[in-house]
């Protein structure tokens, strides 16, 4: 090795070798802002090299002469950083995933490739080559900086590791487990969540597995599949299709009748079949929980051969664990594929114990609920939504909220299944229980965009829910309320909401909605049949401002919209007070006074409501302090002289608003102004006759 190093040393010149090495070091600096894991370390490494740029450079410049022992080191330097390039440039182009798993070995490498650099600069006779004290000081110090220089994977890939390598040893995990690691994982590369993006990194994770093995590395793979075989649990590893083919290719190669365990499976002890066997330093397994407390009892022989035990050692027999496991899954597969035919009895207590078994599984293992929803359970269980039974009914939907809680898959099928949601609806209306259950599912079911559209659309289902919102029952009616926000999302939705008297996204879309929205809020506001009492709270609600904004800066037909809408609103008395307080009767004049006949009906809803603020100055106490609709004798004349300046109902409309105006406190005030206002009308008539 040492004469290749020679040869080679000496076939190039050392000015050049030094060129390439400088090179090398301004690549892998760009290179180093590119990776995607362990990105600290490799910008660490790559401004550790760029300090040594200035020496190279200031080495190029002098005569190197023919020393073997400086174009030795030169060599060495070069070929180590090329190394370190080679790898930064690799991890700026292999698949995310799989430098995630490799995050220890990759900075194993780096810290390597770092020290050896250090040890080939210091072999660099600089003190022969006339370099200043000061580069001399300085590549002494970036030689021990680099020797000593520790590098670590981030935390964050840490806990993934020690996820992975948790899930790998406890070979039982939940789906959940894989699709929290996957999400994990994709957070950590920054990838999308969404199941295309990760199964397009999955499928370049296996690519990168396959190249381990062409490069006979099978340690390395055999440690990849086991990450995949992990992996592959999540949902975004495969679609619903390939995970059904998948399952009945395996369910049909087991037959139809379960196993009795193997002996081995029982543990000595409590003659149970074991969750977690363990050996003992007797060779014998038992149950983990078995044998301890056999120690803790003060036994120290071994239950089996009475040999002395080492009651420190206690190891986990994998093997068999894994084995009763598989039994476990044969047997619960062949179990949950028999059960879909006993839902179907006319026995009402076989159908519960077949839903308390269904539901036992659920509960147990996400594995379990997977085979459920593959088995194609979910046509069957809604079905049984129609059951006269309750409690047939209730531990239906307790299953399905399970599975569609859970699972993407089981949503999909449920939007695929006929009046499903309808059929949850339904429940909606029964005893208070089976309410709590179905508002808790449809809750759940409404986070699919798919099945929160169907939602809304069934008839009844908004107004069973605004009913609910104000339940006894806290859980249901934040469930219900929950619910209608998620529902909210339709302008159409919303508006079912304000006719079953649920006014808080009307309020909000009339306030910041686009305006078209605002529009068709305030439209509806105006047709709606409203009591007093939702009447007072919408103005409560502060409906009255947004409502202000479009009649004083809309279109025509905007205008006319909120008109209306306050119109309505101003029927009862205390609304009418509060309006005029806050400044809806300058607004409302401006519109009267327009004679524009594509505004007539606007004018003449305009004189409506008028007429109703009048009407409202009737019903104060002698007690308050007088409110007045009309401030000024102007304000009097221009409405008083619009009586003979407009049609009949807007002429009946302020006739109405003068006598009830002549009925209020302000009555004195009132009859004064309009005898002003007649001698006024009065001159101007003699004025013009002269």
């Amino acid at each position: 090795m040492a004469l290749d190093v020679v040869t080679s040393a000496s076939a190039v010149p050392a000015s050049e070798v030094l060129s390439q090495i400088i090179e090398a070091i301004l690549e892998m600096v760009v290179a180093a802002n590119n990776v995607f894991v362990n990105k600290e370390s490799f910008i660490e490494v790559s401004t550790y090299l760029k300090r040594i740029v200035p020496v190279l450079k200031e080495l190029n410049k002098k005569d190197l002469g023919n020393s073997e022992s400086l174009n030795n080191a030169i060599e060495i330097l070069n070929r180590e950083i090329k190394a370190a390039k080679q790898l930064t440039m690799e991890c700026s182009k292999k698949n995310k995933v799989y430098q995630l798993m490799n995050c220890r070995a990759i900075v194993k490498r780096l810290e390597d490739a770092t020290r050896e650099i250090s040890r080939a600069l210091s072999l660099i006779p600089l003190a022969s080559l006339d370099l200043s004290t000061g580069i001399i000081v300085e590549i002494g110090k970036l030689c021990e900086n680099m020797q000593t220089a520790e590098f670590r994977a981030a935390i964050a890939e840490e806990e993934i590791l020690e996820k992975v390598e948790s899930g790998i040893q406890d070979r039982n995990i939940d789906r959940s487990y894989a699709n929290h690691l996957l999400s994990l994982i994709a957070d950590a590369v920054g990838i999308s969540t969404e199941r295309s993006a990760l199964k397009k990194e999955l499928n370049e994770f296996k690519s990168e597995i396959e190249n381990a093995r062409l490069r006979k590395d099978q340690a390395e793979a055999i440690q990849m599949d086991q990450i995949i075989a992990l992996l592959e649990r999540a949902d975004a590893a495969s679609s619903p299709r390939e995970k059904e083919i998948k399952y009945f290719s395996k369910r049909k190669s087991l037959g139809s009748q379960p196993l009795e365990p193997l002996q081995s499976f029982y543990c000595p002890i409590t003659r149970d079949v074991m969750v977690d066997p363990v050996e003992t330093s007797s060779g014998q397994t038992f149950e983990r929980s078995a044998i301890e407390k056999w120690f803790s009892d003060g036994n120290k022989l071994c239950p089996l051969t009475m040999t002395v035990l080492d009651t420190s050692i206690l190891r986990p027999n994998k093997t068999l664990r894994q084995s009763i496991e598989e039994w476990k899954d044969r047997n619960t597969m062949i179990t949950i594929a028999s059960m879909k035919s006993k839902l179907m009895s006319e026995e009402v207590g076989e159908v519960l114990h077949c839903l308390e078994q269904l539901q036992d599984l659920c509960q147990q293992r996400d594995q379990h609920r997977e085979w459920i929803i593959l088995e194609n359970y979910i046509p069957s269980l809604i079905n049984l939504l129609g059951s006269k039974d309750r409690d047939v009914r209730n531990q239906t939907l307790v299953i399905l909220r399970i599975l569609a809680k859970y699972s993407d898959d089981a949503k999909e099928r449920l939007a695929k299944a006929d009046n499903a949601i309808e059929c949850i609806v339904r429940s909606l209306g029964r005893r208070i229980e089976e309410r709590k259950l179905a508002v808790a599912l449809l809750l759940e079911l409404s986070h699919y965009d798919a099945l929160r559209d169907c939602i809304g659309k069934v008839q009844g289902c908004i107004l069973l829910l605004v009913t609910m919102s104000s339940s006894d029952d806290s859980q249901a009616s934040r469930d219900a309320q929950e619910l209608l926000e998620n529902l909210s999302f339709s302008d159409q939705n919303v508006v079912q909401m304000a006719k079953a008297n649920y006014f808080k996204h009307l309020l909000q879309r009339l306030s910041t909605g686009p305006e078209d929205v605002k529009m068709l809020m305030a439209t509806t506001l105006a047709e709606m049949e409203l009591t007093d009492h939702h009447k007072k709270s919408l103005l409560e609600g502060e409906v009255l401002g947004p409502l202000l904004q479009l009649v004083s800066h809309g279109d025509i037909q905007m205008k006319k919209g909120a008109v209306r809408a306050l119109q309505n609103l101003s029927s009862v008395p205390k609304n009418g007070l509060k309006m005029i307080k806050e400044g809806a009767v300058g607004p409302l004049l401006d519109l009267l006074l327009r004679h524009s006949s594509s505004s007539s009906s606007l004018r003449e809803h305009a004189a409506a409501t008028i007429m109703h603020l009048a009407v409202s100055t009737m019903s104060q106490e002698s007690s308050q302090t007088p409110v007045s609709l009309l401030e000024s004798n102007e304000d009097t004349f221009m409405l008083f002289s619009l009586i003979n300046l407009t049609g009949p109902d807007v002429q009946q409309r302020i006739l109405q608003t003068f006598n009830a105006l002549c009925q209020s406190p302000s009555a004195r005030n009132i009859k004064t102004m309009l005898i002003q206002v007649s001698l006024m009308v009065e001159d101007v008539c003699v004025h013009r006759c002269l």
